[in-house]
């Protein structure tokens, strides 16, 4: 008996129709990153000060921003797998819908100082980022082979625009509740919630094969991801976004402990954001020109690169270039290695191979981000650049070894 598809998966297209709704999807999944993406953004710029003011316990400040990395992770899969059975854009609503709610408990939390319940707010809107996590993935549904690679970073501009988005959003609505400051700011990120759920409502269904309709769900995932060429993009897309985060996290930190100024340590946040975005405008180019293996190659240096300039002096200008070519790994290892994982599975198999991809990944970010500020204070700043380069290098061994053997790896 072949499997029931879901609602949004129903329609059958013919293969010159696919690019097309690809890129009206690709358009619509970045407005969405745009709005929906700027929710870390506000959590990471106020959690830490709301989590200070109200914590009674002040070792506890930065557990809000740790929660938000947490309830990313532990969202990841439940998300596929209602998606999977729901289609990406109910699931992409109800996914807003949660951002929204989220929002809405964190302003309640900061208005009636509660630590606890500002907690689940951003617990409940690292949820909300696990849906979003999954928007590139979702651009590559309709896509040819050869666009692929231009639908994820069409996606990830999005998160340039977030990136502007987010603060700006800090700066205008911190005080419009004025007995309660910031809980504006988090009325603010439910509000963006909201659009972006207006902003998915416009997804197209993505054409679908009979035959693969037929195939139910796939092969075993146990037998996918022992596959070295998951093995392999799930390794290097770990290593990029755990380390960015491991970096970035402790860099701010590392500044004022060196004497800087926070408006130094936030313009270079600023940067590294920039950084991190900027490039999707040409990063697909680049893959399809040079390759997956290679793009994602150089993004594994470029950030073993800003280990090496983190390790060669404290002053602005080290810190700055530091996380500016720290920016620059993660968009080329993080998109290439997303590139990577498309080759893993077949249309059937995408939703829970996708989930168990993000799960590894974002599980390993929240760990890098309840550690990163235990390691400075334990080892200082150079001690977090040296730890950079062992993973990398076990991530470049892989690469190459794959590139090398990829003629010979079942299909």
């Amino acid at each position: 008996m072949s499997a029931p598809t879901s609602i949004s998966d129903t329609s059958f297209q013919t293969p010159a129709s696919s690019d097309a709704i690809a890129k009206h999807n690709a358009v619509v999944l970045a407005v969405a990153m745009a709005l929906g993406g700027s929710s870390p953004s506000i959590v990471v710029s106020l959690g830490g000060l709301v989590g200070q003011a109200l914590a009674t316990n002040k070792e506890l400040a930065t557990l809000p921003v740790s929660l938000l990395n947490l309830g990313l992770a532990l969202g990841t899969i439940p998300a596929a797998m209602f998606m999977r059975k729901s289609g990406r854009r109910i699931g992409y609503i109800v996914g807003a819908g949660i951002g929204l709610f989220g929002g809405g408990i964190a302003a309640f939390g900061i208005a009636s100082y509660s630590f606890v319940l500002f907690c689940l707010g951003t617990l409940i809107i690292g949820s909300y980022g696990s849906f979003n996590q999954s928007y590139r993935f979702a651009a590559t549904d309709a896509a040819s082979e050869s666009f692929k690679p231009r639908a994820i970073s069409w996606v990830m501009t999005g998160g340039l625009i977030a990136g502007v988005v987010g603060p700006q959003t800090v700066i205008w609505t911190r005080d419009v509740v004025q007995a309660a400051p910031f809980a504006g700011a988090f009325l603010g990120q439910a509000t963006l919630a909201f659009l972006s759920m207006i902003a998915v409502s416009f997804l197209r269904p993505a054409p679908v094969s009979i035959a693969s309709t037929n195939a139910g769900g796939g092969r075993p995932l146990l037998e996918i991801v022992r596959q070295p060429r998951f093995i392999v993009a799930a390794v290097t897309g770990l290593v990029s976004y755990s380390l960015m985060t491991f970096m970035m996290t402790a860099a701010p930190l590392a500044m004022i402990g060196c004497g800087h100024s926070v408006g130094a340590a936030a313009l270079g946040i600023q940067w590294h954001i920039l950084a991190m975005f900027g490039p999707s405008f040409f990063t697909g180019r680049l893959i399809t020109r040079f390759g997956k293996g290679r793009v994602t190659g150089a993004g594994l240096v470029l950030i073993a690169l800003s280990a090496v300039i983190g390790l060669s002096g404290i002053t602005i200008a080290h810190f700055w270039t530091t996380l500016i070519l720290l920016g620059l790994g993660w968009n080329f290892g993080f998109i290439g290695a997303t590139a990577l994982v498309t080759d893993c599975y077949r249309p059937e198999e995408r939703a829970k191979v996708q989930a168990a991809n993000d799960f590894l990944i974002f599980g390993s970010v929240a760990l890098a981000s309840f550690s990163s500020g235990k390691l400075l204070s334990a080892g200082g700043w150079e001690s977090v650049n040296w730890l950079v380069f062992p993973p990398v290098v076990i991530a470049l061994v892989l690469l190459a070894w794959q590139q090398k053997t990829r003629a010979t790896l079942p299909a």
